[in-house]
């Protein structure tokens, strides 16, 4: 890592640990607690898009983790730990399921039947009624800790949580595993040719972004203190998407800035309801047209440019 990347990730962290203290209001403390958790959704469906793959269930495995962990705690009783572990395994038991099946697709076959297997699990959201409360949903819900009583309390323990996940994305991508990744994106039938599980790995990667999902599903549904299925329709599958397309999606800080552009900006932007869509759009077009990287990329191309023009004054 250069100075000049290790110089950026420390101000990025000071301004994380001390945004409570910057900004002492429940609005943008709130809305940090969104980016955050907005970063572990988009960084764990990185993980999926690495390997050549573009979900759209992958709200529908939020859905799955927060219903089990806010019906185990409300209706069993069960301890908020306990529940939120039950919760992420209940989301990637679905994604071990589903993953042998739906993996053996490719491109926009893929892309299809991810998003009617995240439809069939949303129905199912509101069909079960008995359940899940059917469309309804689930109102007043408790808080899981005591820490997620204060705004900066749960900004906090977001903050933590989106460290070990996106730590976990990040050690799988360094790792030999990510190397496989990248090699059975970029050509998978070589990768096969060459030993690699494509399958194997495909699954693994799979269930560990949908468990991984599982956390941003369940702590985003006791910061509302709601659920309902519209939360984790294909709009919210998208949105994951399109912060992976801002960012960048093949560097893992690309989902962690989408996330923070995406997060933030209709919050900021609510006296513009009817604007954000165009926005969105103009941006998203933008992006895709011209810097096909991302905001990572954009920023890679500008710093070999500057190391260019500083070799040619040295030389």
């Amino acid at each position: 890592m250069s100075g000049l990347a290790c110089a950026g990730a420390a101000i990025a962290i000071l301004i994380l640990l001390s945004w409570p203290l910057i900004f002492n209001n429940k609005f943008y403390i709130t809305i940090g607690t969104m980016v955050v958790l907005s970063a572990i959704g988009a960084t764990s469906l990185n993980l999926i898009i690495r390997t050549g793959h573009v979900s759209l269930a992958h709200a529908a495995f939020m859905g799955v983790a927060a219903y089990t962990c806010v019906l185990l705690q409300m209706r069993l009783g069960v301890p908020f730990w306990l529940a939120m572990v039950a919760g992420c395994l209940a989301s990637g038991l679905l994604a071990l399921i589903l993953g042998p099946i739906v993996l053996r697709l490719t491109g926009k076959y893929f892309v299809l039947v991810t998003f009617l297997v995240g439809e069939i699990i949303r129905m199912i959201f509101v069909e079960w009624q008995s359940l899940t409360g059917g469309a309804n949903g689930i109102q007043n819900i408790p808080p899981g800790l005591d820490i997620m009583k204060t705004p900066t309390g749960f900004y906090y323990l977001a903050l933590g949580a989106a460290v070990v996940c996106v730590g976990i994305a990040w050690r799988i991508l360094s790792s030999e595993i990510g190397r496989a990744m990248d090699s059975v994106r970029e050509a998978e039938k070589l990768a096969e040719c060459s030993g690699i599980p494509v399958i194997k790995l495909k699954i693994t990667i799979f269930v560990i972004s949908c468990t991984l999902v599982g956390v941003y599903g369940i702590l985003q549904t006791y910061l509302l203190q709601f659920i309902d299925p519209s939360a984790f329709n294909m709009e919210a599958s998208l949105n994951l998407v399109v912060m992976n397309v801002l960012g960048g999606m093949y560097y893992l800080l690309g989902p962690v800035l989408g996330s923070t552009f995406l997060a933030a900006l209709p919050e900021l932007l609510r006296g513009y309801v009817d604007l954000q869509r165009v926005i969105f759009g103009v941006i998203l077009i933008v992006v895709m047209a011209a810097l096909p990287g991302g905001i990572i990329g954009l920023m890679e191309a500008l710093r070999r440019l500057i190391q260019k023009l500083t070799a040619g004054k040295t030389s």
